[in-house]
């Protein structure tokens, strides 16, 4: 059985981390089910502001359905793949009932170990108990975790401790022609995330900012994945992200970033944007942050940002030097089908499921 909290298609983490392995798991012949607790009409209600009376009936119906998977259904398993936490709430009592009927696997890609809440539900954040997550970890069968940070610290607590990155398919990701030159000679950079991650974005705002007074018109700016986002002055207006739409919004883009501030939370990150630019063959550029300096060799296949200077000192090689461009975003490609694609790692993963790690 896979557990997560969120629909399928709906959480970045839960697609990359689970949903695009489960056609290889069918391949070698194994049978699952797959659990969430939010529905499409849930999800909704509990990441809006306030509503707490609704939030309320969430959580308990959610208790309902934990206590039915931990105490009966987990029993019908040999595993179950516990994806980032089984529940919303501070307590791992759920994941250890499940620990103790059936072999749990539990993955996270993000340093879920330090407070952090959603902007909608900042008055709950007395209900969270990042501490649980240790618990969890001592409690499974095996953990996998998404880079060396994550694993460093899941290691303090369990020696069952395997590293899988968040991979990329990139059969799906690639694209549909060679990145070129537009007709106009105007350059897209390009950015893709989340309503919780615009801020990430926001960090880039004076630096485009200095690029867009650098370059005028012949520069212009794309974010995906929060289509409420708007800033007047770059002509920014968000665009929604969809499964259907994504590959042809990303090869709009010529320039990818990917801004992060330096601190614990980001070391925890993955790389995932990175590494949807970089299966499109979009130059990248990125924080020197976290695994992005293990995905990222500078000036080979991507290129790395400390300060405001040097991204616009960067961004300027890149907009400036369309060889450049199409040399990293070529670089940037055969990293992730060599590393961080699901070809690189599917057996890997299979081996976790099928108990020969």
């Amino acid at each position: 059985m896979f557990l997560g909290l969120h629909r399928p298609n709906r959480s970045p983490s839960q697609r990359y981390r689970i949903e695009q392995f489960l056609p290889a798991l069918e391949k070698n012949k194994r049978t699952y089910e797959y659990e969430y607790l939010l529905s499409e009409a849930m999800d909704k209600k509990f990441y809006a502001p306030g509503a707490f009376f609704s939030k309320g009936i969430i959580v308990l119906k959610s208790v309902l359905k934990l206590l039915a998977i931990s105490f009966i259904r987990a029993r019908k398993f040999e595993y179950v793949f516990v994806q980032r936490e089984a529940f919303m709430l501070g307590t791992a009592f759920f994941e250890k009932a499940i620990a103790k009927r059936s072999k749990l696997i539990f993955d996270f890609d993000d340093s879920i170990w330090l407070a952090n809440v959603s902007e909608a539900n900042k008055k709950l954040a007395f209900l969270k108990n990042p501490n649980k997550i240790k618990q969890i970890i001592q409690a499974a069968h095996v953990n996998i975790v998404g880079n060396h940070f994550l694993q460093e610290y899941a290691r303090q607590f369990s020696e069952a401790v395997e590293l899988i990155p968040t991979c990329i398919d990139t059969n799906e990701y690639s694209r549909s022609s060679p990145l070129r030159p537009k007709i106009d000679n105007t350059v897209c950079i390009g950015w893709s995330g989340s309503q919780t991650t615009i801020e990430h974005f926001k960090l880039a705002i004076p630096l485009l900012e200095a690029i867009k007074k650098k370059y005028g018109n012949r520069i212009y700016f794309k974010v995906i994945g929060d289509a409420s986002y708007q800033h007047k002055e770059l002509e920014i207006n968000g665009v929604e992200w969809t499964k259907e739409t994504e590959i042809k919004e990303l090869e709009e883009i010529d320039i990818g970033i990917m801004p992060l501030p330096n601190d614990e939370w980001s070391k925890g990150k993955c790389g995932l944007k990175g590494l949807v630019y970089m299966s499109m063959e979009i130059p990248s550029v990125l924080a020197d942050v976290g695994v992005n300096k293990e995905i990222i060799f500078d000036q080979k296949n991507g290129l790395l940002c400390t300060t405001d200077e040097s991204w616009v000192k960067k961004l300027s090689l890149l907009i400036e030097n369309n060889e450049l461009r199409q040399k990293l975003g070529e670089a940037g490609r055969k990293t992730v089908v060599k590393g961080y694609s699901i070809h690189a790692n599917k057996n890997h993963f299979l081996s976790l499921i099928n108990g020969k790690a």
